[in-house]
């Protein structure tokens, strides 16, 4: 699933292509794709054509477009969903969901292949849709409070790679970029939050903050051609992972082969001699 970087990419290229273009037609391809949108297809065909897009912004791994009506185009890619800028006439692609057809012949497309993400219309949800606004800030956003995250943590009794994954407390971060902030962090998964020092604390989000500005730099991790920027282009952080994804590789740091562990119907990546198992973990 995309994760903060991932979103990041794409709301950019959103921001740089459909800014300030008008929505002049709708499609919707696959009634699944907006599900969400309780009022049904063509409502959200119809209510979406005639807006002009004013806006491009994220909230942990949801994006929107702010319509100049004051909602707003709320969007998830779920595991493999693309939104792509394409011009006017070209190919539709395989799995294409829903085509905007926007001003100066371009087209927004929702390109879903596994269809868990989605698009919908959130009324009067062009500064923070309704229906995310429960989901936590994430550690780029300039108002992200470390004193109260640290504070939350305290109080979860939980493992600290849990904690991370949960976006009610810390938005944006997913399996890849935990497990690359907590081996650069020396901190094994299933540390127990309550545990954690404010210094270990502040050293975390140091290091998810640099992984993610890092990955930003290199156009988001593409393991598979599902995840691609709006042009269709790959990342290619994958190329620079420490710990996600290098079982049996040496550490880069101490040179001790990474361990893959079970996690959450996942897997987590640690290096055993750098990262070891607490005493009494929570998992």
């Amino acid at each position: 699933m995309p994760e903060l970087p991932e979103v990041e990419v794409v709301r950019r290229g959103l921001d740089r292509l459909v800014v300030g273009a008008a929505i002049e037609r709708v499609r919707v391809l696959h009634q699944r794709s907006v599900r969400r949108h309780v009022a049904g297809a063509r409502d959200f065909e119809t209510e979406l054509a005639g807006s002009r897009v004013t806006a491009a912004r994220r909230r942990g791994k949801y994006l929107w477009l702010a319509l100049d009506s004051g909602d707003a185009l709320l969007g998830h890619l779920g595991m493999s969903g693309q939104l792509l800028v394409r011009p006017r006439g070209a190919d539709p692609e395989r799995h294409l969901r829903v085509v905007l057809e926007l001003s100066e012949g371009l087209d927004l497309r929702f390109v879903d292949q596994r269809m868990f993400g989605g698009l919908l219309l959130a009324r009067g949800g062009a500064v923070l849709p309704l229906e995310i606004a429960h989901i936590a800030r994430d550690p780029l956003d300039e108002l992200f409070d470390e004193t109260v995250f640290f504070a939350s943590l305290r109080k979860r009794r939980t493992g600290v790679k849990r904690a991370l994954l949960d976006q009610t407390l810390v938005s944006g971060v997913g399996n890849i970029y935990a497990d690359e902030a907590l081996w650069a962090a020396r901190l094994h998964y299933a540390r127990p939050t309550e545990t954690l020092r404010r210094l270990e604390t502040a050293r975390l989000l140091a290091e998810v903050r640099a992984v993610m500005l890092a990955a930003l730099d290199e156009g988001g991790t593409s393991f598979d051609a599902l995840y691609v920027n709006v042009n269709g282009e790959s990342g290619y952080f994958d190329r620079s992972l420490s710990a996600y994804g290098q079982e049996g590789k040496p550490c880069p740091r101490c040179g001790t082969a990474i361990r893959r562990q079970p996690f959450m119907n996942r897997s987590s990546y640690t290096c055993p001699r750098c990262q070891p198992r607490p005493r009494r973990p929570r998992w």
